[in-house]
This record gives C-alpha cells, sequence and structure tokens, in this order.
C-alpha cells in the first residue's frame, strides 16, 4: 500500500471510525432517550431564537407592542400543540420514513409530493445555515474572536458536524445527548428559580436591558400596518415549529415498535418546546427584556458601546446574578444546542435524499449508506448547500430567518391536506365501529392541523416575502424542476434498455477484434494475446502515424517478430491519434454493420497518482470516444508495473482468514499460451 493510500485510509478510519456491515443496520437503531436529542435539538434550540425574534419585530412598535409578546408566544403554541397531535397521527399511517412527501405523494399525486420533497430539501439547508449562525452570534457575544471570524467559524462548525454524522446516526446522537438534555435542564431550572423569586420570594428581577427605552421605527402604527406588525411578529415566532417534521421523516431510525416509540418522542419534544417557549417569552416580558436591531440607536438610555445580549443571555443574567455558574451553565448549554440544532437536518436531509433517489427524483448516489451505515453522500451535499447559504449571507442570522420556514408550512399544510384524503379513504371500506371513530378522530384533528398550518403559510408569505422568502420560494421552484428532469431522465433510460428491438435479439453475425499498437512492448503483445485468446473471426492492429521515423521502426520491430496479426499503418496528416482511429472504425463498421467490433487497448497499471498523470492519457481519450460509437465494445489490457506491486494487497478482495488470492493475472498469461 502506498503511503498516500496509508495516510488517506487512516484518515477516514481516524475521522469516521471502522466501517460497519451492513448485517449490523439493527444495531443502529435509536432508543426514545437517543432519538429525542436527534430529532428535538433543532426544535429545542428554535425555542432560543424565536423569542427573541417575536421581541425584534414588536421593538419597531415600541414598548406598548411588547405587552403583546405572551400573547403571541401563546399562539405559537396553540399552533404547535395541533401540529404535534397531527402528526402523532402521520407516525402510525406512514412509519416508512417518507414522512410528508410519502403522504403527499400517496393521497394527492406526485406533483404534490415533489412540492413537499422540494420545500423538505430547502427546509433542511437553511436549518443548518440558521442554527450554526446563531451559534455563532451567541458565542461570538462572548469570544470577539469569533464573531470576527463568524463566517469561517460556520464553516468549520457545519464541516465538523457533517463528519460527526458520517460517523453514524446511532453515534452521533450519543453525542449530542449531553448538549441538549442540558440546555433543556438549564433552561428549565432557569424559568423555575427566576419565576420562584419574583412570585414566592418576591425578589425584583429586572435586566439589564429593562431601564432602557426604545426609539421606535413606527412607534403610532395603527390599524392594518399594526395588524401586519403583530402578523409578522407571529411568523417569526412559528420558527420554534421547524423540527417537528424530521421524526415523521425519521421513524426507520426508531428501534421497534418505531411508531410508537416516533409518536412518543414527538409527544415529548412538543411537550418540551411549548414549556421552554412560553416560559421564556413570559420571564422575558416580566423582567422588562428587550431585544432590537440596531442597540446602538435603538435603544435609549444604553451606554456607549453597549453590546447587546441575547435574550436567553439577558434571562440568565438577572435570574442567576449572584450565582455566575448558573449564568454560564446557561450560555454554554444554549451554544451548544444552537450549534448541534443541525443535527436534525442532517438527520433529516439524508433520509429524504434517500426517499426520493429510490423514486428515481434524485442521484442514485443519494439512496445508498456510507461504510458507517449512514447516508454519507447526503450528508456531503446538506454540508455543501448549508455552507453556501452561510457564505452567500455572511452568517447573518436576521437575513437568512427570513428565507426560513416557509418550506415547512408548505410540507405542513399539504401533508395535512393528504391525511384528510387518506381517512377520509379509508373510511369508505373500514367496517369495523371501533375503527372508524378512531379514524374519524384522526381526521378532525388533521383537518384542523390543516386549516392552523394552511393559515401560517398565508401570513409567513404576507410577511416574508419581500423580506427574503422568495428567494426560498425559488430554491423550491428550481429543486422540482430539477427533480422533474432527473426522474424523465432515469425513465427515458430504463424505457430505453427495456424496448426489445429486432436488431437487439439478433447475434452478431461476426466479431472484428482490433488491437491499437503505440509501440511494440511487453504491454502490447499481452493486448495481443488476449485478443487472440478470444477468438475473434478477423483480428488486426492498427497505428496512428504520427511520427514517419517512429512508426517505421514499429513496423519493421513487428515484421521481425514472431506476431502473426499484421499490423496496419493509418495516416495522420495532422498528428492527431483520436480522430483517425474514431474514423477507421466507423469505416469497418459501415462495411460490416452486423459485425461487433472489439478495440483492444493497451494500459499501465501504475502504484502512484502522479504516474498515472504520465500515462494513459492516450487511451481514456479513446476509451471516452469509442464508448458513443454503436456496435464497439472496448477493452482495456492492463500491464501492471513495478510501482503497483505495493498495491495488490488493497485491490484483490479476500474473505476474512482466507490468504488464497482471488484473482491471479498469471493463470490467465498460462492459458493464452497453451491457446497459442
Amino acid at each position: 500500500m502506498s503511503t498516500v493510500s496509508k495516510v488517506s485510509v487512516a484518515t477516514k478510519r481516524l475521522l469516521l471510525g471502522r466501517p460497519f456491515r451492513s448485517d449490523k443496520l439493527g444495531h443502529t437503531l435509536l432508543p426514545k432517550r437517543i432519538a429525542l436529542p436527534v430529532f428535538a435539538s433543532d426544535a429545542m434550540s428554535s425555542v432560543a431564537y424565536a423569542p427573541q425574534e417575536i421581541f425584534l419585530v414588536l421593538s419597531i412598535a415600541g414598548l406598548s407592542a411588547m405587552t403583546l409578546s405572551p400573547w403571541i408566544a401563546l399562539a405559537v403554541a396553540v399552533v404547535m400543540t395541533v401540529v404535534v397531535a397531527s402528526y402523532r397521527q402521520n407516525v402510525h399511517a406512514y412509519p416508512s420514513g417518507g414522512g410528508d412527501y410519502e403522504v403527499a405523494t400517496v393521497n394527492l399525486g406526485p406533483n404534490a409530493g415533489l412540492t413537499v420533497g422540494s420545500a423538505l430539501l430547502v427546509d433542511y439547508v437553511l436549518t443548518v445555515a440558521v442554527s450554526i449562525s446563531s451559534a455563532a452570534e451567541n458565542i461570538g457575544s462572548a469570544i470577539p474572536f469569533v464573531s470576527h471570524h463568524k463566517v469561517w467559524f460556520c464553516v468549520a462548525a457545519i464541516l465538523l458536524l457533517a463528519a460527526v454524522n458520517m460517523r453514524g446516526i446511532k453515534e452521533s446522537g450519543s453525542i449530542l445527548a449531553i448538549p441538549t438534555y442540558a440546555f433543556i435542564v438549564s433552561v428549565l431550572a432557569m424559568l423555575i428559580w427566576g419565576f420562584f423569586k419574583i412570585y414566592v420570594l418576591g425578589d425584583d428581577v429586572k435586566s439589564e436591558t429593562a431601564d432602557f427605552g426604545i426609539h421606535a421605527e413606527h412607534g403610532h402604527l395603527m390599524g392594518i400596518a399594526f395588524i401586519f406588525l403583530v402578523a409578522k411578529a407571529f411568523s417569526s415566532g412559528c420558527a420554534a415549529l421547524t423540527g417537528v417534521e424530521a421524526i415523521s421523516n425519521g421513524v426507520p431510525a426508531f428501534r421497534k415498535p418505531k411508531s410508537r416509540n416516533a409518536a412518543t418522542t414527538l409527544l415529548l419534544l412538543g411537550s418540551f418546546a411549548i414549556v421552554l417557549l412560553l416560559g421564556i417569552v413570559l420571564l422575558a416580558e416580566r423582567i422588562g427584556a428587550k431585544y432590537v436591531m440596531n442597540p446602538e440607536t435603538d435603544l435609549i438610555g444604553a451606554p456607549e458601546g453597549y453590546q447587546q445580549k441575547a435574550m436567553i443571555a439577558q434571562l440568565a443574567h438577572a435570574v442567576f446574578d449572584s450565582f455566575p455558574i448558573g449564568f454560564y451553565f446557561v450560555a454554554t448549554a444554549t451554544a451548544l444546542i444552537l450549534m448541534l440544532a443541525a443535527n436534525t437536518a442532517f438527520n433529516g436531509f439524508p433520509v429524504l435524499g434517500s426517499v426520493l433517489a429510490q423514486d428515481r427524483y434524485l442521484p442514485r448516489q443519494l439512496h445508498t449508506r456510507g461504510d458507517r451505515l449512514a447516508f454519507s453522500n447526503g450528508i456531503l451535499f446538506l454540508a455543501l448547500a448549508a455552507i453556501i447559504f452561510v457564505v452567500a449571507f455572511g452568517a447573518q442570522v436576521t437575513a437568512l430567518i427570513q428565507l426560513y420556514i416557509v418550506g415547512v408550512f408548505v410540507s405542513f399544510t399539504l401533508s395535512q391536506t393528504g391525511m384528510v384524503r387518506h381517512w377520509t379513504r379509508h373510511l369508505r371500506t373500514e367496517t369495523d365501529p371501533r375503527a372508524r371513530r378512531k379514524m374519524k378522530q384522526s381526521r378532525v384533528i388533521n383537518s384542523i392541523g390543516l386549516v392552523m398550518t394552511a393559515t401560517v403559510l398565508v401570513i409567513v408569505l404576507i410577511t416574508k416575502f419581500t423580506a427574503g422568502a422568495w428567494i426560498a420560494i425559488i430554491a423550491m421552484v428550481a429543486i422540482f424542476i430539477l427533480m422533474k428532469l432527473i426522474h424523465h431522465h432515469y425513465a427515458t433510460v430504463q424505457r430505453e434498455l427495456e424496448r426489445v428491438e429486432e436488431d437487439g435479439a439478433v447475434l452478431p453475425s461476426r466479431t472484428h477484434s482490433i488491437v491499437l499498437v503505440s509501440t511494440l512492448h511487453m504491454a502490447t503483445k499481452r493486448a495481443v494475446l488476449y485478443a487472440r485468446a478470444t477468438r475473434p473471426d478477423v483480428l488486426e492492429a492498427i497505428t496512428v502515424n504520427v511520427d514517419d521515423r517512429d512508426t517505421r521502426k514499429l513496423v519493421s520491430q513487428w515484421e521481425a517478430s514472431e506476431i502473426t496479426v499484421p499490423l496496419k499503418v493509418i495516416a495522420s496528416p495532422y498528428r492527431e491519434i483520436t480522430r483517425p482511429v474514431i474514423e477507421y472504425v466507423r469505416r469497418v463498421r459501415r462495411e460490416s454493420p452486423r459485425d461487433v467490433i472489439t478495440v483492444f487497448i493497451p494500459e499501465y497499471v501504475v502504484g502512484h497518482w502522479w504516474e498515472q498523470i504520465l500515462h494513459n492519457q492516450s487511451a481514456l481519450r479513446l476509451k471516452g470516444r469509442l464508448l458513443f460509437e454503436p456496435g464497439v465494445m472496448v477493452t482495456s489490457v492492463p500491464w501492471q508495473l513495478s510501482s503497483s506491486d505495493r498495491r495488490k494487497d488493497d485491490l484483490v478482495y479476500t474473505a476474512p482468514g482466507d490468504t488464497r488470492r482471488a484473482f491471479d493475472t498469471r493463470a490467465i498469461d498460462d492459458d493464452v499460451e497453451r491457446r497459442r
């Protein structure tokens, strides 16, 4: 094995670990305690910035609008309750892992399914971009270096998270369990202690921004303008719902009974998210916390150079004013959950991509698992797409979040529509009264979910379209069209391969073999021997005359050798190699259209990458052109140079404990000699 190969393998094993056998897939399935942090990290992390976004939007109208924050949070909590209840029906009805895509495809048709698929793919990418950018913003407030190099920090974090997930879903889940549970525990402890101090001990808990005023951009909004502002704050708060759909896509990753465990995990996710969301907003409103777009100009009374803290950091600082360890624990847990929240997308995107690839809407490479039984290609594609968004938008959460949640509410709405049709269809054939009663109950739940999610979708489109949501919509349309084109390509290929034509049903009348010769050496002699071993009807060798002296020398050597195969010289006035060979092969085809032509190309096998650059370039070009010629077969005849000996162990597969060589070219060489 070469040094480069050894380093490559060692690096891969260090980063990703040893490969898993396919029969070990069952060992990677998740118990509920691991599944919760794997699939809930996105929803939990959105609790860290969704309340902040509500306050940010309301600050435009001044202090008086802040009193609406608890009611907006309550509305978001109601929508989340309905969505969680609705998706509990989904995971029982469609446990295969297709999630919203499968529901929409089965009940509403392929176009609806593709719409859901494209919306979720975009949303998963934005989940990674927003979560990592938000983490960089929170960490940057404590570590100036991160703030000054935010984009590079985000790129490094995305690559690190991709590497963790490529190690396998169960291993990544174990890694993420600690920060996810730490965030839940720390925020719950902060809320309980904060409300205890206020309502039991009677302490005057105040945020550091409580005494600041707000310079409102539009302090006298009335009527429709004010309603629009409230609606925009509500749509920003609905970012807390992102991640709910991930469990319906990840049902196959759960241990049995899969559907029941997924439904239980979904209930736990919703319960924690609702409690934390309402608690943060209520506590923030109670202690006078504020969050504005530009603290230097929007905060009245703030000292010069004031650095605005994130909303959760303000709450933790106020609640744990005499207990700094509590503040740092909350801040650290929040930063970690924000950084790792993208893990939900890293689990949802590859699974959805695999399902779409299986249905031939995405490249087939996304359907296969890597050597750690994770969908490695999907993980890499997601990481690359998220990095593009982060770099394009400078890792600015305020800019990225405007593109956010459009896709997820498109999928919510179509999924609930599909579920209503699902229950209606089954009610037509179901006769058992108990089953019918349960189906009717599920249909009511999904109908309420449809009304709720459709309403939120309309609000999101109206309030966020001009702010950047149009970019997400264009991306969804582009992916939809791309998937249709990919599917059309695969369907066309399948039709061509399955079509039975008269010409295809008739065996070739003869075989005509051609050996390409540049120099008379061992590689050429082996190619001639192998060509003779195939027993063709016609066998000839050809060389292209690019240099008269070299060609005369080759012809002289050929005639002096014991080779009985005739050598033809093809003229090349412009010293080309590829075109004269192609034209000669075409001429042979025209003369005998029913013959199959086999072109044997001698090639060197080398052991180093830099040696490959020095050899076989003409052969590669010829093969690339000959593959497009109908009725022409191309055969590479390898000649192993001494530098390739060290790599033989890599190229030969043997079963564990089997020391026999799986392939020995010497046996074939001996057989060829006997045939001579």
